[in-house]
């Protein structure tokens, strides 16, 4: 997770203000992030943010990501992507994923501004005209009507969209409201999304719907997805405020890894994200020779790009 800045044009209802209330001033360089994607080496960089549109190195950036063969989602709320499509080409190795919460009015009131729905429908079209691979991610919380969902999913599997991310949204302890769910809750509405995969182009691992829908259990991988921000390395992961630490060596050594894969810390309890458990799923794919084959199938049914 490649945070360049903490600078974004909404403060949706779930996001951590810390991930919007940056000034841009305070974002990293295009050499510091470059920096951090050979540091953590990963196959996959999240471009993240703040909202990353605003970035002005963001074209350079992505050249630079991509020149050294890593795939990237660069996620946006879609606001300012056609400034971003002006600068930059289509490449099999970049996937953008458009932020949707739901239908028109559901969006624009968890986004708290009229318009925005439209603004990204808008875009998605415009970057699978011009080429771009398109895909979007969208968080459920407790008021989330999972018919909706499904009219989502069928309206955006109609627009041509590569897949469709459905994540359970993280309690983070500076959101007011009351909006995200317990455990059990995550389980009952993931049981749907699991049924939906068969029948749209869910971007998630079949192995990681069951865990989401209580049919499976897996430890967390914090280490899974090491999130660079304009504070420094984040530690333990992308979700907790815990430490920052200045550089990679001290980020690695620093994090009680143990600790936090027990999931035995209070701000675990309810948090069952992709960003911890999707590499669980790979971790321990080799247990069970049926998971094995499940994957393999699901990699041959999904289409191209990274996953």
């Amino acid at each position: 997770m490649l945070e360049p800045l903490h600078t974004c044009n909404l403060a949706c209802l779930g996001c951590s203000p810390e991930r919007y209330s940056g000034d841009l001033k305070d974002r990293l360089s295009l050499e510091q992030c470059l920096e951090a994607v050979d540091e953590a080496g990963t196959p996959v960089v999240s471009i993240c943010g703040g909202e990353p549109t605003i970035y002005p190195e963001l074209p350079e950036l992505v050249a630079g990501i991509i020149a050294r063969k890593r795939h990237i989602y660069l996620c946006t709320n879609g606001i300012l992507l056609e400034r971003f499509y002006r600068r930059a080409q289509p490449h099999k190795r970049l996937s953008v994923n458009v932020h949707l919460d739901g239908m028109r009015q559901t969006h624009d009131f968890v986004v708290d501004r009229a318009g925005v729905f439209d603004t990204a429908v808008a875009m998605i079209k415009e970057g699978k005209r011009l080429g771009f691979s398109m895909c979007t991610n969208t968080t459920i919380y407790r008021e989330t009507d999972m018919g909706e969902v499904e009219e989502m999913c069928a309206f955006l599997t109609g627009l041509g969209v590569d897949g469709i991310l459905l994540s359970p949204g993280y309690r983070y302890e500076k959101v007011a409201g009351d909006h995200f769910m317990y455990r059990d809750e995550i389980h009952q509405k993931f049981r749907r999304v699991l049924a939906l995969a068969e029948r749209y182009p869910i971007s998630s691992t079949p192995l990681f719907l069951q865990f989401a829908a209580g049919l499976r259990d897996y430890p967390c991988t914090p280490w899974g997805t090491p999130t660079r921000t304009p504070k420094g390395w984040k530690g333990p992961c992308y979700l907790i405020e815990g430490s920052y630490h200045a550089t990679w060596k001290e980020f690695w050594a620093g994090v009680d890894w143990n600790y936090w894969e027990s999931r035995q810390d209070p701000r675990c309890q309810n948090c069952l994200m992709h960003s911890g458990f999707e590499p669980s799923v790979v971790r321990s794919l080799g247990q069970h020779p049926r998971d094995v084959w499940t994957m393999a199938k699901w990699n041959m049914q999904s289409p191209p790009g990274p996953s």
